[in-house]
């Protein structure tokens, strides 16, 4: 049984579950069904769900997780209805795994060409034909429910709820240590350096998400975990007994770490290592080697993980864009998008630069990689791309082997 987790958890940790499906086909009742609470609205009136309801839980198997149910694909009635068809879209993009809700009407056109764009982008999803007690799948749905691994339940009276939990916990573990972030490349008992710099962006009191949670899986590895300013680089390499067996640096200070660190010690960024943990790694890293290519006039996107303030020295509106002027020499156009806003249509951009994802869950990071391999757009991010404008990504190909 799924139980509710603190909601302190990050959302960029959780994995993310998606139903979807046309109005009235008995999502809302589902995701009640499935977490034992009363988390949506219930009607027979078609298009009761408007926006995407969320609820943070955790099941046994697979950990912390977010059901996130969704207005009907179908549900295009009128501006306001489009609208919610759009907000649906966005939602799907976050998720590591769809339950694609199926009514009493059986498959619809529009579950056919969710199916299709589900598969297309090698996402993990789960036709649930809903109403087992009510009717029986045709010939034709029962095709379907064989060859996707479907599920009957009813959310009504719970019959097929226990299966469909198995076959949900089942796609889930797909994901759980599917790349950590640094837990395959230490051992018990080795030293691995955090530089992290404290600058105008940093929260005060306290260090910015990716430093804690590598930090968090480096004490879990049963690694000692030595975090230190970029000022104080030298200083902490010469107290500790042994070359540490992993430096990790902010992306930001990575040019001046590199230039005070033995070649012998292994060097990356955290947001190197989210490229690897949440993405494509050897997509991201050809993305960085495109800049190259890059010709006056070109349009670069920069998608933001997170709304913040915009300081002076912002690094994705500020740093990020600096560096490419004077890397590649061009005049090139920048375009910004926050939060989980990302554009649909990609064909106009010649480069894509994702921020390093920690606020971002890994369904959303692999879906926009996926939407720019659709468009033949190169494809990379901040840690990568500031690696390689200030001349030491080549540096950082120390870990290749194992990244």
């Amino acid at each position: 049984m799924a139980t509710e987790i603190n909601s302190t958890t990050a959302s960029g940790m959780r994995l993310a579950i998606v139903l979807a499906g046309n109005r009235n086909a008995g999502k809302s009742a589902l995701l009640n069904r499935l977490t034992g609470q009363e988390v949506s609205i219930v009607s027979e009136r078609a298009g009761t769900t408007t926006d995407a309801v969320a609820k943070a839980f955790e099941l046994p198997q697979a950990g912390a997780v977010c059901f996130y149910d969704t207005a009907g694909l179908d549900d295009d009635e009128g501006k306001l209805g489009g609208q919610r068809v759009c907000a649906t879209q966005k939602v799907l993009r976050r998720a590591d795994v769809v339950l694609l809700v199926i009514g009493r009407g059986g498959v619809t056109p529009e579950d056919m060409r969710l199916i299709a764009k589900l598969e297309r982008r090698h996402a993990q999803f789960i036709p649930v034909f809903n109403f087992c007690d009510e009717y029986e799948p045709d010939e034709y749905n029962r095709g379907l429910l064989k060859t996707y691994g479907g599920v009957e339940v009813s959310a009504k009276t719970g019959a097929g709820i226990d299966l469909l939990r198995q076959k949900l916990e089942e796609k889930l573990k797909l994901f759980i240590n599917d790349k950590p972030l640094i837990a395959d490349l230490i051992r018990p008992g080795e030293t691995v350096v955090l530089v992290a710099p404290v600058d105008s962006e940093a929260p005060k009191g306290r260090l910015i998400t990716p430093q804690v949670q590598v930090l968090r899986e480096a004490l879990d590895a049963n690694a000692v975990a030595v975090v230190t300013r970029d000022a104080d680089m030298q200083k902490t390499l010469g107290k500790l007994a042994a070359k540490p067996a992993l430096v990790i640096t902010d992306s930001q200070a990575v040019k001046q770490v590199a230039a005070t660190l033995p070649d012998d010690v292994p060097l990356t960024t955290f947001s190197i290592l989210f490229a690897r943990h949440k993405g494509d790694f050897k997509l991201q890293l050809d993305g960085a080697n495109a800049i190259d290519q890059l010709r006056d006039g070109d349009k670069i996107l920069i998608a933001e993980g997170c709304s913040h303030h915009i300081s002076c020295d912002d690094i994705g509106r500020v740093k990020i864009p600096n560096i490419l002027l004077n890397h590649t020499g061009k005049k090139l156009e920048f375009v910004w998008t926050s939060g989980y806003d990302f554009p649909q249509e990609l064909s106009g951009y010649a480069l894509v630069l994702l921020c390093g994802g920690c606020m971002l869950n890994r369904g959303e990071i692999r879906q926009r990689i996926e939407m720019c391999r659709e468009a033949g757009v190169a494809v990379t991010n901040y840690g990568m791309v500031i690696a390689k404008g200030v001349g030491v990504l080549s540096r950082l190909k120390g870990l290749k082997g194992k990244i």
